[in-house]
């Protein structure tokens, strides 16, 4: 598009360039041409008054000498109608001080004109030019007092004709050529203008096919493309926001799933034995596994979607407190101690409140799965100034290896593990900007630790410790660190 529009604009003006300078050009010869022969009919009505009153050859050679060039004008009187036959030639071949008779008649000065001309232009009475060697000549008739006519001829030289003409071109091509180049650059430069958005659009439209829904493109450009922007712009935010309704669906998914899955694994866990016992854990567990294929293809067949813009998020310490009032009844049945903190004031982070459930359910659901019954549990919340954290321990053996557990939640998990949970758990705290960490709580056994970012920034790098690297941060009242839970009850 960009060459196109300048192949355009190179071609209209070229074509109004020759349209206007061809004409212009001649027009400038013919006024040079016009100024000459106007100056040689000025100076040979310079003469013509004399004429009128005397035809003596010394007193007309004196005119003619203060009227011109002596070399460039002649007068041709009649023979009959001259006072002197001799006298001093002025500008003749023959040199000063000879005079010729041609034709019948006296001749002043250098006749370059024929014979034939001057007699035509006597006999028309009126003013004529003629080609002669090396220029043209004006014959200019002027009536005696004698009642004939004498011829006045004024030489043109062609140099006087085309002078200021070559000088005149060169300055039309001069501006013509400037014209063409400034067109074209401004061709230029408005192609770049058109050029460069419709570029943007085609950008925006492979980052949005490659899965980058952050992709935008800004509103600039001619009306067309403006709108063609504006449009795309608003079928990116549906994308997104239908992403984001599958992701929300698939979240509910995984909570609506798995944590019944769980309290059913465990109930048919105190049937005892026998065969229908068993046949019952196999098809919980059968089903279990079924469940977590479908979360799995579900969640890694769509594409990341960015995180909650400003103002949206939830009261995360009403959905702690939500869900462990759901799994405090599963606790009570198994002789588990639990504990919530920090839960008992709003607490506003940037996530969605079906996403921090399923991740709280996650993490509980891997509590009651991997501990024996009895082992005590803990939740709790901290609000620093630009973060969140979650903190879910237990009193259980352990993880041997956080770092094995963190990179099977990125994948397929091993060892009967399908990582489902902590790759929830993940997504979420990366959604903000913050991370996960996994180490020891102060119960004994495990501590997950999700920071959630409240501004969005890039959680900062701290320095790893036995304990999953808890940033600590004294609280303002309490003096109490936010790694350090209370006692258990």
């Amino acid at each position: 598009m960009r060459w196109a529009l300048v192949k355009v604009s190179l071609a209209v003006t070229a074509m109004v360039v020759v349209a206007f300078a061809v004409p212009l050009g001649l027009v400038i010869r013919e006024m040079a041409r016009d100024r000459a022969f106007s100056n040689a009919e000025r100076e040979a009505a310079a003469v013509a008054p004399a004429l009128s009153i005397t035809t003596d050859r010394e007193q007309l050679e004196r005119v003619v000498a203060s009227a011109g060039s002596d070399a460039g004008m002649a007068v041709h009187i009649p023979a009959s109608g001259t006072e002197t036959a001799a006298g001093t030639g002025a500008g003749s071949d023959a040199g000063t001080g000879s005079a010729s008779e041609a034709g019948g008649a006296a001749d002043i000065g250098r006749q370059r004109a024929t014979d034939e001309d001057i007699a035509a232009v006597r006999e028309m009475g009126r003013a004529s030019t003629t080609e002669v060697g090396g220029g043209s000549t004006l014959l200019q008739p002027v009536a005696l007092s004698s009642g004939e006519i004498a011829v006045v001829e004024v030489y043109v030289p062609e140099s006087e004709v085309t002078n200021g003409v070559g000088t005149a071109w060169a300055v039309l091509a001069a501006v013509g050529v400037a014209l063409i180049v400034g067109s074209v650059a401004v061709a230029d430069r408005l192609g770049v203008r058109m050029v460069q958005p419709a570029r943007r659009l085609v950008e925006g439209a492979h980052e949005l096919g490659e899965g980058k829904l952050g992709a935008r493109v800004p509103v600039e450009g001619p009306d067309e493309l403006r709108r063609a922007a504006v449009a795309f712009n608003s079928m990116a935010d549906q994308v997104v926001q239908l992403l984001a309704n599958e992701r929300e669906l698939a979240a509910d998914l995984s909570h609506r799933l798995r944590t019944p899955l769980t309290v059913l694994r465990l109930n048919a866990a105190s049937l005892g034995d026998g065969l229908a016992a068993e046949q019952t854990r196999s098809a919980v567990e059968q089903l279990e596994r079924e469940v977590d294929t479908i979360i799995r293809t579900a969640r890694d067949a769509k594409p990341q979607t960015a995180a909650a813009g400003p103002g949206a998020g939830c009261d995360a310490a009403e959905v702690v407190r939500e869900r462990m009032g759901f799994w405090s009844a599963l606790a009570e049945d198994e002789g588990r101690k639990w504990r919530v903190a920090g839960a008992d004031r709003p607490v506003r982070i940037p996530v969605a409140r079906t996403d921090l459930a399923a991740s709280l359910d996650a993490l509980l659901g891997n509590v009651f799965r991997h501990t024996d019954e009895g082992t005590a549990f803990a939740v709790d919340l901290h609000n620093g100034e630009d973060a969140v954290i979650v903190l879910v321990s237990d009193a259980g053996p352990g993880i041997p290896d956080p770092g094995a557990a963190m990179a099977r939640g990125r994948g397929s998990g091993t060892d009967g593990s399908t990582g489902l949970g902590l790759d929830i758990v993940r997504r979420l705290a990366e959604s903000t900007g913050g991370d996960v960490r996994i180490g020891s709580s102060v119960l004994g056994g495990t501590e997950v630790r999700i920071w959630i970012q409240l501004d969005g920034r890039t959680a900062p790098v701290r320095q790893r410790g036995h304990r999953g690297a808890v940033r600590r941060r004294r609280h303002p009242r309490t003096g109490s660190t936010f790694n350090r839970p209370r006692s258990l009850p």
